[in-house]
């Protein structure tokens, strides 16, 4: 079957399950029903595609199909900055109660600390993307660890607005940072696309890449502030969420079966959104709210990560 051909039917598939979320059970409300269902669904889809995009171009980068942007810490400095803030400020401060504001604060730190990570790490000759990800898993255990003890210490009545943003939640999306996240990501992928030509020859490796004339340490640094500001348009929206970047992106993988990263994107983020409204479809209407979508992700995520990393071992 055709690239094009798959691509129609993930982007018919997604279309289908937007259209019965939207019209499904709407009784007589629907003036009311439409609108807040159009929110959520817009929300979903900005959070997918964030998610898948972000996770294509960072495995791309390490030449790693098991890894997620998660790996260098950037969740974790997304909640120490939000637990940072809380404690020092408070909860009543401008930075914290104005969303857009804690927003925007939030994003330029992760894509500071992206940048720093890079530059420091890539000062000295010999050292490799390998390296990175290990000081930034570190790094990581070292956000939490800083946030775990301001959570202990904080006002118990801080600490639960803390707590509404340390897990990831589809029902109680942060919809007041719709219209800023649409704004950044156009913004991000106008930038992206000055880069994506690179993205099939780095998948080949960094010698390679270097070998045919890519600008590697330039071109690397630049899509790693890509990815931080996506996690954070996603993380901003519904909070962390560990695997449904890594069970998309390999599932578009699997279907797709190519190398080009134009449909290797695009299907991820279909996938992504396929996910995200289908799950929260069997949320509501099967198992009735009685569990949420990130705990399905996660489990489901869980053991298809466990899988690869089986499969992986068999071929060594």
């Amino acid at each position: 079957m055709h690239k094009n051909i798959k691509m129609g039917i993930l982007a018919a598939i997604a279309v289908i399950l937007i259209l019965v979320f939207l019209f499904t059970d709407m009784g007589n409300y629907w003036g009311y029903v439409i609108p807040n269902r159009s929110i959520k669904i817009l929300a979903l889809v900005l959070t997918g595609a964030a998610i898948a995009f972000s996770t294509v171009v960072f495995q791309t980068i390490t030449n790693n199909r098991i890894l997620t942007p998660g790996i260098i810490g950037l969740d974790s400095l997304y909640m120490l900055i939000q637990t940072f803030l809380i404690f020092v400020f408070g909860s009543t401060d401008l930075t914290v109660m104005n969303k857009s504001v804690n927003f925007l604060v939030s994003v330029g730190l992760m894509v500071l600390f992206a940048g720093l990570l890079y530059q420091f790490l890539f000062k000295r000759e010999g050292q490799n993307i390998y390296f990175l990800l290990l000081v930034g898993l570190v790094m990581g255990t070292l956000f939490q660890s800083f946030s775990s003890f301001m959570q202990v210490i904080i006002d118990p009545n801080e600490f639960q607005i803390i707590q509404d943003r340390m897990f990831a939640s589809f029902n109680n999306i942060n919809t007041d940072l719709l219209m800023l996240s649409i704004v950044l990501m156009l913004a991000v992928s106008i930038y992206f696309f000055r880069f994506v030509k690179f993205l099939d020859v780095l998948s080949l490796g960094k010698e390679q890449a270097i070998n045919l004339g890519v600008d590697y340490n330039y071109v690397v640094k630049r899509l790693l502030i890509v990815v931080a500001i996506l996690i954070s348009i996603s993380t901003a929206l519904v909070g962390p969420i560990t695997f449904l970047g890594l069970l998309v992106v390999n599932v578009a993988y699997q279907f797709i079966k190519t190398y080009q990263h134009s449909y290797l994107i695009f299907s991820s983020i279909l996938i992504s959104i396929i996910a995200l409204v289908g799950g929260l479809l069997i949320v509501e209407r099967v198992f009735t709210f009685s569990t949420t979508l990130s705990v399905i992700i996660n489990f489901i995520g869980g053991a298809y990560f466990i899988y690869l990393l089986l499969k992986e071992n068999k071929s060594w």
